[in-house]
């Protein structure tokens, strides 16, 4: 079972005014407003907490704020991202994204790769899974979503295994769960994540990497080392469906209010009501996070009416001019 990342089509529904030509693509902000606009994907070692990877982070680039998304248990290595600034405010849409790792289980009697084969495919799917007694969610039966988890090799008792699942998956759980099908028991040795939504293994730095980028920037000018470790925060929302919203429209949403259907340019044909979405400026920049209140097809044949409520406003109010009416 594929992880859900397919989008569909960009379809358009009417022509922007450009007219009003405000704001810019997120590749041309100043060096100064792509840090605060940025996220790292830092390359977590074993040993120290997601807090603490973050206060570094923090610290290297003299922010009083950022934020991580997706806690790694201390021991547990691979992708962490770090947002800066105001991208903290996207964070959460990272956090409800697929992951994947690769691990190491050690089964605690003989097994045959069958056996493992044939575990494996049932725990693929749908399953319930009660978080552990150190967790910081409430320990209640919920169901979670593995969409792969295949064998890649082993060595006696130990196996390595590619796992790609739904959000608040507890891997540490799920191989315990494991071992008890199996009737002999098995523990997690070792955890990497590799990837987070659409980030992977290519888009993680080490701290040094950042820490000489940044000193580069500070001390030579220099901001290309930057801009290659540091990305939009519109990459953190990659993974979404999206409504592309005209420039007379963008100022309005800014300051409250909701998304009109006249305000729409184009949009992903496969958005469900109901569902998660992100709201764009026609330069690609991030809007707001938004829930749709109807479908594609219900969108493109509308020409009045309330068609997404933001839950979450990105861009800053004075960046648009705030022209206000049925999101012109």
């Amino acid at each position: 079972m594929d992880s859900p990342t397919g989008l569909g089509e960009v379809v358009v529904k009417s022509e922007d005014d450009l007219s009003l030509d405000c704001g810019c693509t997120p590749a041309e902000r100043s060096m100064k407003e792509y840090l605060t606009k940025g996220i790292v994907i830092v390359d977590k070692v074993s040993g120290p907490t997601s807090h603490q990877v973050t206060v570094w982070v923090r610290q290297i680039v003299g922010f009083k704020k950022a934020g991580h998304s997706g806690t790694l248990d201390p021991k547990v290595t691979g992708l962490l991202p770090v947002a800066l600034g105001s991208a903290t405010k996207v964070v959460g849409a990272l956090l409800s994204s697929p992951k994947r790792y690769v691990g190491i289980m050690r089964v605690h009697g003989e097994v045959s790769k069958k056996q493992l084969n044939s575990l494996f495919n049932e725990l693929t799917g749908e399953i319930y899974q009660k978080p552990p007694l150190k967790s910081a969610v409430k320990r209640e039966l919920r169901k979670r979503t593995i969409y792969s988890l295949d064998l890649i090799e082993r060595d006696g008792r130990y196996v390595v295994f590619d796992v790609s699942c739904q959000a608040g998956t507890y891997i540490r759980k799920l191989i315990h769960d494991g071992g008890l099908i199996l009737g002999c028991g098995a523990n997690m040795q070792e955890l990497r994540r590799t990837k987070v939504a659409l980030f992977n293994e290519d888009d993680c730095v080490i701290l040094q990497d950042l820490k000489d980028a940044f000193v580069d920037y500070t001390e030579n000018g220099v901001e290309a080392g930057l801009r290659e470790i540091v990305h939009p925060m519109e990459e953190m929302v990659a993974h979404l469906k999206k409504i592309w919203v005209k420039n007379s429209a963008v100022g309005a949403i800014a300051c409250g209010a909701k998304l009109m259907a006249p305000g729409v340019t184009k949009l992903h044909d496969s958005i469900k009501a109901g569902e998660g979405i992100a709201i764009m400026t026609g330069k690609g920049e991030l809007l707001a996070l938004a829930k749709a209140l109807n479908s594609s097809d219900e969108i493109l044949n509308l020409n009045r009416g309330v068609i997404a409520k933001p839950s979450r406003v990105i861009i800053e109010a004075d960046v648009y001019p705030r022209i206000w009416g049925d999101n012109k």
